[in-house]
């Protein structure tokens, strides 16, 4: 969903007993990217371990799990139309039921800030107290999960959602779902899908 060397991934993971993440490297795509590229970065004082240097939006992707104990993995992207979205200054808001996928009944836009900054970082974990995926005004899109399948899916999900309610924009302003709906949908949401029949 990335062109060139934008976008980012990063896991949480443990490093001969340290807490912090893998993320992707700066400036590195995916297609030239290699296994032994991933840049490790400690919870408790971001040293670095690795060949390069971590990706320059790191500080959110460390914000994140610091404020959001249950994610494991962060995903940013410049996908087409979350980027749209993001530059038009809106957020996502219910005007379909599966918008809860990322969480609650929208999916928030932080302010504009400049890329690699405290302030950007600030902004996405303050959105993402509650929220499994946000917009960023004039930058793209955030996905997180339990696993990176997990946020793979919400990403994805979000991507779609963002496509077809520029879709329905370019006709009319959308129908929103109320609050009471979508707590119901979220509150199904819970057991969807977890179930076995036998």
């Amino acid at each position: 969903m990335n062109r060139g060397s934008t976008g980012n991934l990063s896991l949480r993971l443990q490093h001969q007993g340290r807490p912090g993440m893998l993320i992707t490297p700066t400036g590195m795509g995916a297609d030239d990217l290699q296994a032994a590229d991933l840049v490790w970065v400690a919870a408790d004082d971001n040293s670095v371990v690795g060949d390069w240097q971590p990706s320059s939006e790191w500080h959110f992707h460390q914000a994140i799990y610091r404020t959001r104990t249950d994610l494991h993995a962060v995903l940013h992207t410049h996908a087409v139309h979350a980027t749209a979205l993001a530059c038009l200054r809106r957020p996502l808001p219910a005007f379909h039921y599966m918008v809860a996928v990322a969480g609650g009944d929208s999916v928030p836009l932080t302010p504009y800030f400049t890329f690699g900054t405290p302030a950007l970082s600030d902004a996405v974990a303050g959105v993402m107290a509650d929220r499994n995926a946000c917009l960023m005004a004039n930058h793209g899109l955030v996905a997180a999960g339990a696993t990176l399948a997990g946020a793979m899916k919400v990403l994805l999900e979000i991507e779609s959602l963002c496509e077809v309610y520029l879709k329905a924009l370019a006709v009319a302003e959308p129908a929103l779902l109320s609050t009471a709906q979508m707590a119901e949908v979220i509150d199904k949401f819970r057991g969807y899908g977890k179930s076995r029949r036998r």
